[in-house]
């Protein structure tokens, strides 16, 4: 390994079965401090070559000596105030007076730096290092990756480099890489013409592309696994207007924002290593086609000549850049029609732009013809708009375009739309489509004259001979005849235009529907003396017809039948819970009852409240709600209500009583599940002991304040075959008033139960003249926007 002038040679020690963390410490600098000292020594040697090759330019300019120029390189270099390295590479920029020196100047501008800066020259050092290796490796597309990736691309953070050649059938073939595993390179060694990848982006928009994040975008490509969240940037690579390849970067993670500068530097590289993807031998130049360019061409042209459409043979004009300016017609086949009406000979040998100039607006032909010469992907355009400007007229056909690419040659194909034939297709189309078919009638001469697809109609072979206005009647189901007759006796007696629908019978055996229009044709006298129309099988819409009224049908009976369903679980309802039942007066309480339904008679809940007083005195208070809707919530609530009122003649406690109706539920009950509070009230010691399943609170209003129950444990009723509940007891006072309602009272789409609970609180607090006022302004205020039954009891102790 190699190390800088002056340092002391690596220590070696003899090989050890253990290390204490020390000195695997030590071991670890020692390799970093020599892998510093190798990119140190390969960062000279590349300063060197360029300070060696800014010294020939000086030998040439001066006309001295090496040793002179040497001296001469650092005077200037301490004059300047800048390092020797950065003045070689101005040196070379302009004597160079290519991409790379371009974009210095660009830099300079975009940063508004002083060339004198010393950190200026930083990233075109960077970039003339990185041309020194890559001319070092030659046509070695695998040492110039490494070279992109060691000497210009990790400064700009990029962990990975990938070279694409371009085939002739737009594949692409991975031709150099670094920063890649050797198993990702094989898998990637070859990609079809249709697979999309982040380097085919590039080389189908011809331009600089930016692939942020992969994990974003899903696009296949080298190294995903490597990187899953990285970036990409892909250049284009080639020169005279053919696209040779593609540049691919890899990043490691998301690509930030990246200024204009940074993406020029990137453009550079991929002018740099384009060189490295052409053939080995030299290249001839641009300006001037080689020889085997010219005997492509040559037998392209013998091609055109045999092909029968029309062809225009074109071969590209490059600028003194080697940049695609333009296309020459080279030559145009026989069949070659000129939208203008030009002659060949007028147009074969001028350049295609003067001939077409149109055909530069956007994404125009000659956009095409371009992206086509630089990937070599053929591209097919239907209905393309071809403008010629004849004495500054404009010309415009339409016309079906089709371009290849041949060498270096383009075979352009167009075909002239003819516009009669054109509608004459649409019509056939149409009528394919429509299932429509014409005719005409000569009634003077007898002649019928059916198109193609009236035989289709009528299931007739197209040589068969037509049928005939008379002997239509007896093609048609015997129950059409007389409709028919009519249709015949309004169409040639009465001659105006008439339509009717019937049933045809077919030789097949099958059966269409048919609508046939016509109209008489007369003379000068209004004498008729043809019928011409059109017939249309409608056989698929008449069966639509009857399915949709068929649906009717059965849509009508289906809510006929909701709608006494309905009917009867809303009577049912109403049968036990009418709306505004009576205030029930018992010694010591008044109790009173406020039941809201729901606002769509659809939504027949469950709700129920019940207040009874039981055989030993003391007074049942219930509320429930049954889950669902409909009939079935309706019956479940009937069989919980009437159960939970039998059952509590026992004499059982509230906790108990709901054990039971849980049992009830589950087992006697079509799935049943539902919430309830259950309250046994003593006149005689104002006392309540309550039970809850799964449903809130009741609410105790004394003087101005009130307040929730606590929660105790319940589960609903019908979960699950046994469960426990916890009871409670209460003492009340006097003018105490107990609130048990339905969660429809304080139910909101927006709100958590927390807060509508809160906000019934504060209602409930609000004084009032008597327990219905309350009741009313209960409803009236409460936080519920749900469309559900509501149950409300109010109990005030005496």
């Amino acid at each position: 390994m190699r190390g800088t002038p002056g340092s002391e040679p690596p220590r070696t020690s003899a090989p050890v079965t253990t290390a204490s963390s020390g000195e695997v410490g030590l071991l670890a600098a020692t390799v970093e401090r020599l892998r510093k000292e190798a990119l140190e020594a390969q960062e000279a040697a590349d300063g060197r070559a360029l300070i060696e090759l800014a010294k020939g330019i000086l030998v040439g300019r001066l006309g001295c000596g090496p040793g002179e120029a040497s001296r001469q390189l650092a005077k200037l270099a301490e004059q300047a105030d800048q390092p020797v390295l950065g003045l070689a590479v101005d040196i070379i920029n302009q004597a160079a007076h290519d991409h790379v020196s371009e974009l210095a100047r660009e830099f300079l501008r975009a940063t508004d730096a002083d060339p004198a800066a010393a950190d200026t020259p930083a990233p075109l050092v960077r970039l003339r290092a990185a041309e020194s290796r890559m001319l070092a490796a030659g046509s070695d597309t695998q040492a110039v990756a490494g070279a992109l990736l060691d000497n210009a691309l990790h400064a700009l953070g990029a962990a990975g480099v990938a070279i694409w050649a371009a085939g002739p059938d737009a594949s692409l073939s991975l031709h150099g890489q670094a920063g890649f595993t050797p198993q990702e390179a094989d898998r990637w060694r070859y990609v079809p013409p249709e697979v999309a990848t982040c380097a085919r982006l590039a080389l189908t928009r011809r331009e600089l592309t930016i692939v942020d994040s992969l994990a974003e975008s899903g696009i296949p490509t080298i190294g995903r696994r490597q990187h899953p969240d990285g970036g990409r940037i892909m250049i284009p690579a080639g020169t005279g207007g053919r696209i040779t390849g593609v540049l691919e970067i890899s990043w490691p993670e998301a690509q930030p924002p990246r200024r204009p500068v940074i993406l020029r530097q990137l453009e550079a590289l991929a002018e740099l290593c384009a060189h490295t993807l052409e053939e080995h031998e030299p290249a001839p130049s641009p300006l001037t086609p080689s020889a085997a360019d010219l005997a492509g061409v040559a037998e392209l042209t013998d091609l055109a000549d045999h092909l029968h459409d029309p062809v225009v043979i074109l071969t590209p004009t490059l600028d003194q850049a080697g940049r695609l300016a333009d296309f020459r017609i080279h030559h145009t086949n026989q069949r070659f029609t000129d939208p203008a009406g030009r002659t060949r000979s007028n147009i074969t040998g001028a350049h295609f732009l003067e001939a077409y100039p149109t055909a530069a607006e956007n994404n125009g032909l000659f956009s095409m013809l371009e992206r086509v010469y630089a990937t070599g992907e053929p591209c097919h355009a239907p209905r393309t708009t071809l403008t010629a400007v004849v004495d500054q007229v404009p010309l415009t056909t339409i016309a079906d375009v089709s371009v290849t690419r041949h060498g270096t040659a383009l075979l352009l194909i167009w075909k002239i739309e003819d516009e009669t034939a054109r509608l004459a297709a649409l019509l056939q189309h149409a009528q394919r489509l429509g299932r429509v078919g014409g005719f005409e009638e000569h009634l003077t001469t007898g002649e019928i004259s059916w198109n193609g697809q009236l035989f289709a109609l009528f299931g007739l072979p197209a040589t068969a001979s037509p049928i005939s206005l008379n002997e239509l009647t007896g093609h048609v189901h015997p129950h059409d005849v007389n409709s028919v007759g009519r249709f015949l006796r309004t169409l040639l007696h009465r001659l105006r235009e008439a339509s009717v629908d019937f049933r045809l019978k077919r030789a097949d055996g099958i059966v269409r529907h048919i609508r046939m229009v016509a109209e008489p044709v007369l003379d000068h006298h209004g004498r008729i003396i043809s019928v011409r129309g059109a017939c249309q099988d409608i056989s698929s819409q008449h069966w639509t017809e009857v399915a949709l009224a068929a649906t009717r049908d059965q849509l009508a009976d289906s809510e006929a039948e909701s709608a006494d369903r309905t009917r009867l679980a809303l009577q049912l309802q109403h049968a036990i819970m009418p709306p505004a039942p009576a205030p029930l007066e018992v010694p010591g309480i008044r109790i009173a009852v406020r039941y809201r339904p729901a606002e769509s008679q659809s939504l027949v809940g469950g709700d129920w409240y019940d207040s009874v007083v039981l055989p030993h005195g003391k007074i049942l208070i219930s509320v429930g709600d049954v889950a669902g809707h409909g009939i079935q919530a309706a019956t479940g609530m009937v069989i919980l209500r009437n159960a939970l009122r039998g059952l509590a003649v026992t004499g059982a406690g509230p906790a108990q009583l709901l054990s039971w109706l849980n049992s009830v539920a589950h087992h006697l009950t079509s799935n049943v599940t539902a919430t309830a509070v259950c309250g046994i009230y003593d006149p005689d010691t104002r006392t309540l002991r309550w039970a809850r399943a799964g449903h809130l609170p009741p609410v105790l209003v004394r003087g101005d304040h009130a307040e929730a129950f606590p929660l105790t444990s319940g589960l609903l009723l019908g979960a699950l075959p046994d469960a426990d509940y916890a009871e409670e007891e209460v003492q009340l006072q006097r003018e105490d008033t107990l609130l048990m309602y339905t969660d429809g009272l304080v139910e909101r789409r927006d709100l958590s139960v927390t807060d509508s609970l809160a906000q019934l609180l504060a209602v409930a607090a609000h004084p009032s003249d008597c327990l219905e006022r309350r009741l009313d302004d209960l409803l009236t205020y409460s936080a519920s926007d749900t469309d559900d039954d509501t149950c409300l009891i109010g109990v005030q102790v005496r």
